[in-house]
């Protein structure tokens, strides 16, 4: 029973292999450039964009300081009604824990902008990066709460982000978050910089990933907004309104009949965004049998028991390589559909898992696929129950 196993692309793996092959020689000159807060030397720049580059053509990256692990500070804390109280004590303590002031120093971060190849590509080097107690290795800009209270200088003005205030709202057409972002300088500022301001607010209190998931338009604001939000709020606000486009994260059970077979239950992630699984680019669809089931074909006692084993030991060993997106139960059998980290080399051992199931053949099917094809067409006839 093999799955299918796929050598690494040459294009991709020597690019990660001549980057890293030349971070002993950039390091320095980088780590001067963050300790001082000059610009990196031309040359080193140039060397560095090559590089990225070379990963993908439509790559960026920066330098600066490392974010204090752990996270920000109270204003990240999720205060809604129905929070785990549970976690938020744990999200308490960690804000206490003086550990989280350890870690590197400097980040360097790469930037995909909205580009879904480049931000596959970022992941994997990311993940192909060498252990460096110094440098934390960041594939996208993440949030910065602390530098929503820094100023900025574009254009000749120096602006105090602390004075900065947004509107939100949800644009139902695109399924989006509008935001305008307000700061006193604006009448004195170029539309470009202006709009440079709105993105890079927006940026810092999100992230890159949440910006492209769920950011439609930002945009300068002359006056200041009617019902004003402070930015360390977004966060907050956004999970709030994507709950409101068909939530935020988890998974959807649906149930129905087909005909001769019986009931059916699916599972499936939704909603889910190309940023959620960027290294997860191998499909793997596993259709397990079991033989105790009830009169709708479901399964019951120690199938039910074998199969919730099975999947719990298939999610130990993928770790953070691999995820379940869909699951199907129909006929005295159950239909999986996982993507895989292909570079991770995790396959033999999710193989291994599958080798041993006592109630029947396991069949396996595999392909690559980094646009999710096979997932988006499997979930395709369920749109309307998903509300889209």
């Amino acid at each position: 029973m093999a799955l299918f196993r796929r050598r690494r692309s040459a294009d991709s793996t020597t690019a990660f292999t001549d980057f890293w092959d030349a971070w002993p020689a950039l390091r320095e000159a980088l780590t001067s450039a963050v300790e001082s807060d000059q610009p990196v030397p031309a040359e080193v720049s140039e060397r560095l964009t090559a590089l990225v580059h070379a990963v993908h053509p439509d790559m960026d990256w920066e330098v600066g300081p490392a974010p204090k692990p752990g996270g920000g500070g109270l204003e990240d804390l999720d205060l809604s009604a129905d929070v785990d109280p549970g976690k938020l004590l744990e999200q308490l303590a960690a804000l206490d824990d003086p550990s989280r002031l350890d870690g590197p120093a400097y980040a360097l971060t790469l930037r995909p902008g909205a580009s879904e190849e480049a931000r596959i590509q970022s992941e994997r080097w990311a993940r192909s990066a060498p252990e460096d107690d110094q440098w934390l290795f960041q594939p996208v800009r993440p949030a910065d709460h602390d530098r929503l209270s820094s100023t900025v200088r574009w254009d000749d003005h120096e602006l105090d982000l602390s004075h900065v205030s947004v509107s939100m709202r949800v644009d139902h057409a695109t399924g989006k978050v509008e935001v305008g972002v307000y700061h006193p300088d604006n009448m004195f500022l170029s539309e470009r910089t202006r709009e440079r301001l709105a993105e890079h607010v927006a940026l810092l209190a999100l992230g890159e990933d949440d910006m492209v998931r769920w950011i439609g338009k930002t945009a300068p604001l002359d006056e200041p907004p009617l019902d004003p939000l402070p930015p360390t709020s977004m966060p907050a606000v956004v999970r709030q309104m994507a709950d409101m486009l068909g939530g935020s994260g988890g998974w959807v059970t649906l149930h129905g009949r087909i005909p001769l077979q019986g009931a059916v239950e699916i599972l499936l992630r939704h909603p889910l965004t190309r940023r959620d699984f960027p290294a997860f680019t191998l499909f793997v669809q596993v259709v397990v049998p079991y033989t105790h089931m009830d009169e709708d074909k479901l399964p019951t006692e120690s199938s039910a028991s074998a199969l919730d084993d099975l999947e719990a030991r298939v999610t130990s060993v993928l770790g953070d390589n691999g995820a379940l997106f869909m699951r199907q139960t129909v006929g005295g059998r159950r239909d999986y559909r996982y993507y895989l980290d292909p570079e991770s080399g995790v396959l033999p051992e999710f193989e291994a898992v599958l080798t041993d199931w006592p109630e029947g053949e396991v069949k396996l099917r595999s392909q690559m696929d980094p646009s999710w094809s096979q997932f988006n067409a499997a979930r395709r006839p369920f749109r309307r129950q998903l509300g889209e």
